[in-house]
């Protein structure tokens, strides 16, 4: 199993050659469970490690990859009773939200044409 460091701007990350910066962003943020902690976070809450695990569902290793790239990223920080967003990440956050606003029409329209999206 390789290694991957967390994706930067100006270094070549997947789908990008050159690095820039909203391919290293779109990377990050397309890793599993990253935009879950994201999301689980954005309350201004903090989270321990082990109740964060509990929200998500996710495993303690992938847990602990995905939080060291986000706090590397300067996304979320540990604050001493548990992680949180950090100012940058409360501003992707509110960037994101746009985009969840349109996800919730597109799911309206989409159970509208389709019945059998209604149960799923």
């Amino acid at each position: 199993m390789t290694t991957r460091r967390t994706p930067a701007p100006g270094v070549p990350t997947r789908g990008s050659a050159t690095g820039r910066p909203v391919m290293a962003l779109l990377d990050l943020l397309g890793r599993r469970w990253a935009l879950r902690v994201i999301w689980e976070l954005r309350e201004s809450r903090s989270l321990n490690f082990r109740d964060l695990s509990a929200i998500c569902n996710i495993s303690p290793s992938v847990l602990n990859t995905r939080v060291g790239e986000l706090r590397e990223a300067g996304i979320i920080v540990h604050d001493g009773e548990g992680y949180a967003l950090t100012e940058d990440g409360h501003d992707l956050l509110a960037r994101l939200m746009p985009l969840h606003e349109w996800a919730d029409r597109w799911a309206k329209r989409s159970m509208r044409k389709s019945p059998r999206a209604k149960g799923d």
